[in-house]
């Protein structure tokens, strides 16, 4: 169960100070505001790239907010990507988190009280790759196949739909569970026949050592992958003001990034992250940043966790189906674009991943 597996991250967690905060009297100054990244990061000082909060990460957006506040923003990075952000958040370590959709649902099914109030790097790409002169060519010639895949992360059920869709069940491939850099590692030396990952896939493909042959946003939407923001109940519920100020500040980063002038920009940001500027450009080919940059929760977004929500039961990831609609926390979001006057500036989605004709972000 992916719940037993939180205890096994442990150790690739920072110490975090669990106490409580001080404040001011009688306000919301905040001495710290805690955020989890489901991701290692990579360079001093620490970067990620794929996302808004990647860049509002980046030019200190939240430091600049707080700083009259006296408030320290911590952001915590970790190795053990989602599973291990869920320890921390079973132990009240983090205040905030960004994270992928399977994770954030086995800590739901838990019972873990959080909000969903941002998107953050909805509509990731999901790729796979092979030795070079594997005789794989797509997904359907997977059966059998020792494949690698990281369990556990929001790589996880996305790869789980992107077989299901060309007639695959899981049990049909071999799936080996490794994190990026292991099975980076494997598919070079020919231990498995092929790996499910991101734009790191890319580096792999450039040095002779992999093909890729399948990309989930030249399929569907709706194989891709999605991470949001998320804010523990006991936070927004407490300090909804600064709860509020955060999702503004987010806003704020993705509609500045959105904008096309602002392209070059964006991946020359993450390139100092994970992977080279290039890749994300090759991940972004075709794809406005308004589409990818969106912080909108809209039925898209909210289908994309239901169905992940059965298909983890159905695999027996978590022992109870995870409550969907009531998880999703628009309030915050929807005053900063009315503040913000951006109700109609991103796209909106439907269930079935089309563009919706209403295009209004903001419920009346």
């Amino acid at each position: 169960m992916l719940k037993r597996s939180f205890l096994r991250h442990a150790a690739a967690w920072p110490l975090i100070a669990a106490a409580p905060r001080l404040l001011a009297a009688n306000t919301e100054a905040l001495a710290t505001i805690r955020i989890g990244v489901a991701t290692g990061g990579v360079g001093n000082p620490v970067r990620f790239g794929g996302s808004s909060a990647a860049l509002l990460h980046a030019f200190g957006g939240l430091e600049e907010e707080f700083k009259a506040d006296g408030t320290k923003i911590e952001w915590v990075f970790f190795k053990g990507a989602g599973p291990a952000v869920n320890e921390a958040l079973v132990n009240k370590q983090l205040d905030l988190a960004w994270q992928g959709d399977l994770p954030s649902i086995v800590h739901r099914a838990g019972g873990v009280k959080t909000r969903i109030i941002a998107g953050s790097g909805v509509r990731n790409g999901l790729y796979l790759a092979v030795p070079p002169d594997s005789p794989v060519k797509r997904i359907e010639d997977l059966r059998g196949k020792r494949i690698a895949l990281y369990k556990g992360t929001n790589l996880h059920l996305a790869a789980v739909r992107a077989l299901a869709a060309h007639g695959l069940k899981e049990s049909d491939v071999r799936l080996i569970n490794l994190d990026l850099p292991g099975a980076q590692a494997a598919l070079a030396t020919r231990d498995i026949d092929g790996a499910f990952g991101y734009v790191e896939l890319f580096v792999l493909r450039d040095k002779g050592a992999a093909k890729v042959i399948y990309s989930a946003s030249e399929d569907s939407f709706k194989y891709t992958r999605q991470t949001v923001l998320l804010a523990s109940d006991d936070f927004a519920r407490s300090y909804p003001k600064a709860t509020q100020r955060i999702v503004k500040s987010l806003v704020t980063v993705a509609r500045r990034y959105s904008d096309e002038s602002q392209r070059d920009e964006v991946f020359r940001q993450w390139g100092k992250a994970e992977v080279a500027e290039k890749y994300w450009r090759e991940d972004f080919i075709g794809q406005p940043l308004r589409v990818r940059l969106s912080p909108l929760l809209d039925p898209f977004l909210v289908q994309r966790y239901k169905d992940s929500a059965e298909q983890a039961l159905a695999l027996k990831l978590v022992r109870g189906k995870a409550e969907i609609d009531n998880w999703f926390d628009r309030s915050f979001l929807d005053a900063a674009l009315r503040e913000l006057k951006l109700e109609n500036y991103w796209p909106v989605y439907e269930a079935n991943g089309e563009v919706s004709g209403k295009q209004v972000a903001v419920a009346r």
